[in-house]
């Protein structure tokens, strides 16, 4: 489900309030796309309240959920995610650009490969900008 404007940080950290919502964060972070039953199952929930959960996750934008016939597999909207880390930094007075780079470095190889993904994300966020600026330098703009 597409999202029509920017989430409301303030919102998205009540729902993270949860902590059963922060363990789907964490569930679908390990385990990709799972549907409510899945996800129910892991939690030991109802099914019921994890799609209430879930519903919540998605209205602020953290989970996206894509029906595929009777089944509704989410997953993380890293990009929202990684807004709301981004704002927390903020918050806290950590830029985490400024952090000394061997020290900020994952030793785990799955966390590697997020950071690496986070970083390459980061870098296609960067040109796309660069790009609509040179854009409008060249139009006179």
């Amino acid at each position: 489900m597409p999202h029509k404007h920017e989430p409301d940080p303030t919102e998205i950290f009540r729902v993270l309030g949860a902590e059963r919502r922060l363990k789907i964060i964490k569930i679908l972070r390990h385990h990709g796309p799972l549907g409510a039953m899945k996800i129910a199952e892991l939690l030991g929930i109802t099914t019921a309240a994890a799609s209430q959960h879930l519903k919540a996750l998605r209205i602020v934008g953290l989970v996206d959920g894509e029906r595929h016939g009777y089944r509704i597999p989410y997953t993380l909207n890293v990009e929202i995610l990684e807004d709301c880390c981004c704002e927390m930094n903020r918050a806290c007075g950590v830029n985490p650009d400024e952090r000394d780079e061997e020290g900020s470095t994952p030793d785990d190889y799955d966390e590697l490969i997020q950071y690496k993904e986070r970083l390459e994300r980061k870098l296609r966020r960067l040109n796309e900008k660069i790009s609509e600026l040179k854009i409008k330098e060249e139009a006179g703009e």
